[in-house]
């Protein structure tokens, strides 16, 4: 097998540093954005039982009424629904400046804080790992 000219290692180290730094930014800001969604429904919290619709991989459907007599039904899904099956009654807190803001009751980013970190310290190890065996092929 042919060694990797030196520019070619330039190129590879830069890509691989560029897509572990954009793996850690996407971590970050989903982490972030699950915080901010965490504080606008603990900010005006509403407490509802929910029904489970539907479940797919993307999200997760729920439908639950307001004290106002209002039917919501989140059109993106509702937060934090590992575990959900359809048919299932959940209690959700809702957002009640914004109904279509729900999660699970109980339930917060925090949970994910272990995986989106699992992720970034394998990235930055795949990254490292490939980093130095390009190193020392030199």
């Amino acid at each position: 097998m042919r060694a990797m000219s030196g520019k070619g290692r330039r190129i590879a180290t830069w890509v691989l540093l560029a897509v572990a730094s954009v793996l850690t930014l996407l971590c970050l800001l989903l982490f972030i954005g699950g915080m901010r969604n965490d504080i606008a429904i603990g900010s005006h919290i509403g407490y509802a039982n929910a029904e489970v619709v539907s479940t797919s991989f993307g999200r997760t459907v729920v439908r639950f009424n307001t004290p106002d007599g209002a039917v919501h039904s989140p059109p993106d899904g509702i937060l934090y629904p590992k575990g959900l099956v359809p048919g299932q009654i959940v209690r959700v807190e809702y957002d009640q400046r914004n109904p279509e803001l729900a999660r699970v009751a109980g339930r917060s980013i925090t949970s994910a804080w272990f995986p989106l970190t699992l992720i970034i310290v394998v990235a930055w190890g795949v990254v490292i790992g490939v980093l130095h065996w390009l190193r020392t092929r030199s």
